[in-house]
């Protein structure tokens, strides 16, 4: 039997992990890492201690979202070997904003449906059949679906499929995921004992990538000739929704009521988008109450949702967990630096690198340093505090480990600085690229204090599973803002591109003054997320 003894830190919630497997196996770190045979009895010693931890502290404030995954949030059964669902609570500090009691019956309902109507199942078979037919037999089956077809970085993809599982928690519809190669393998399965990723043998699906705006069967393009309407005799058995960042108004016209109670009749919604939409179904009055039971916390939909969906595979939870214990775990305090470049002429390195130090200076993220003095060699003390820098360029990372690598800091605390990649460029179609992208956000995840970029999706993803409302760093547009960083008003992701479109007043309208706690962004004007009303 292995007997895995609980070490806890000063911080009851924060764990040392490197301690935790040495007294587990007798282990001593050596080199820049264990081996692969060491990594899997360590594996397995964290495994049986997150279940001895749950019942022995059950009364601690653990994360409630990943106690209940832990517990049977997404119960998965014996056969589960998704280790991030049930070693996450190892890494991750408490979170203090507890689900609604409703949505945690709500996601239990939901699990229920998809085991019924899943890939595979005699439910899915009926509607697939029903879907080749093209006629709509409401006595043949009482499911239906809402298949996600992705586009962009893997921030926004990760942002529309919460949009999307939303909509079908909303609707009762299942979503399925059109699983590309880029995608593959990145997440466990988050539904117990079924799979939410779309059968090989779906009609159609080798051309789901190839659907745009015009497709003749596209929801905005039949709303606009007038073939999809309340005297439409024979509705489809499927429709393609567009909910892309460059949709038509009459693609916006999904986020009416009027149009909702005819999408409802309508079996399989196939979905192609690439935003976070989720703040416009707020605005929907078919929506509210039910939105309001789920969220009465308004800023806490990603941060619940996102944890509920997005567990790391095995294979990318090897590639945080190593990391994080070479270089982050032994550290007092962890700030993570999230660095998005998106127009590199307007935002010149030495601009942004400026902006960085300004906001450091100005939040105290880190001690000044003594530039008068040299670091002789490198001090054996334990680092204070680390900083993680994500990015797709170095240069960055290089001027701060320079900066806190050859002088003291004026307080005397010992500063690391570390990049894990720099990959130069956005490789949106490589599998591996989006595998170190999920684990540098999941990583960015695990900071005390955060600081990221306006407009980037992958701060945004970051600070929703941390909880945390970040530091944003203001866009640039050749000269640097003053002030240079400010913290964000909600921890919720923006909504890049919402309608302006009234659906009852039939007009263009201030979309972000309509209800208290549906706002306008702070690093994006025109963009709408998320607030608490007060």
């Amino acid at each position: 039997m292995i007997y895995c003894p609980p070490v806890l830190g000063p911080d009851q919630d924060k764990l040392d992990v490197s301690t935790l497997t040495g007294k587990c196996f007798g282990l001593q770190r050596r080199g820049n890492g264990f081996g692969m045979k060491t990594y899997s009895k360590v594996g397995a010693c964290l495994l049986v201690f997150s279940v001895v931890f749950i019942f022995i502290f059950q009364d601690t404030p653990l994360d409630s979202i990943t106690r209940f995954a832990t517990t049977g949030f997404s119960d998965t059964g014996s056969e589960d070997s998704c280790l991030s669902r049930n070693q996450s609570v190892l890494y991750r500090k408490s979170s203090p904003h507890k689900p609604s009691s409703y949505l945690v019956s709500k996601l239990r309902s939901y699990e229920e449906l998809h085991k019924r109507c899943g890939p595979h199942t005699d439910s899915y078979k009926r509607s697939v059949k029903q879907l080749k037919s093209g006629q709509i037999d409401h006595n043949s089956s009482d499911c239906r679906y809402v298949v996600w077809v992705g586009l962009a970085g893997l921030g926004n993809r990760m942002l529309s499929i919460t949009s999307a599982f939303l909509y079908g928690l909303l609707t009762d519809r299942v979503l399925l995921i059109n699983q590309e190669y880029e995608m593959a393998g990145l997440f466990c399965e988050p539904f117990p004992n079924t799979s939410w990723i779309l059968s090989d043998d779906f009609p159609f699906k080798n051309k789901l990538r190839r659907f745009r705006q015009n497709y003749d069967q596209s929801f905005g393009k039949m709303v606009q000739s007038n073939t999809f309407n309340y005297s439409t005799q024979l509705l489809p058995s499927y429709l393609y929704l567009f909910l892309s960042h460059d949709c038509s108004r009459h693609d916006q016209l999904f986020f009416c009521d009027q149009d909702q109670a005819l999408l409802n009749k309508v079996p399989w919604l196939i979905m192609k988008s690439n935003v976070y939409f989720l703040p416009s179904m707020f605005l929907m009055s078919s929506f509210d109450r039910e939105l309001n039971k789920l969220f009465p916390d308004k800023e806490t939909v990603f941060h619940h949702l996102g944890r509920y969906l997005f567990h790391p595979s095995d294979r990318v939870w090897g590639l945080i967990t190593k990391y994080y214990q070479d270089h982050l775990a032994k550290a007092e305090k962890r700030i993570g630096i999230q660095i998005r470049i998106f127009h590199a002429k307007t935002s010149p390195f030495e601009s942004v690198m400026d902006q960085i130090l300004a906001c450091i200076r100005k939040e105290k993220l880190l001690p000044e340093v003594d530039t008068e003095k040299s670091i002789a060699s490198p001090s054996n003390n334990q680092t204070s505090r680390v900083v993680l820098v994500t990015s797709l360029f170095r240069g960055y990372f290089e001027k701060l480990n320079k900066m806190y690598g050859e002088h003291p800091t004026k307080t005397g605390e010992a500063v690391a600085v570390y990049q894990p990649s720099h990959a130069g460029k956005q490789r949106t179609w490589w599998n591996s690229h989006n595998a170190q992208a999920l684990a540098e956000m999941y990583l960015l995840s695990l900071s005390d204090e955060l600081v990221t970029s306006a407009w980037s999706t992958f701060g945004y993803v970051a600070q929703g599973l941390r909880g945390i409302r970040p530091l944003i760093l203001y866009k640039i547009d050749r000269t640097i803002p003053d002030p240079p960083c400010g913290r964000g008003l909600s921890m919720e992701p923006c909504y890049h591109a919402p309608p302006i479109f009234d659906c009852k007043a039939k007009t263009n309208v201030d979309t972000g003054a309509l209800v208290p706690h549906v706002r306008h962004c702070e690093d994006i004007s025109w963009g709408l997320k998320l607030f608490n009303s007060s």
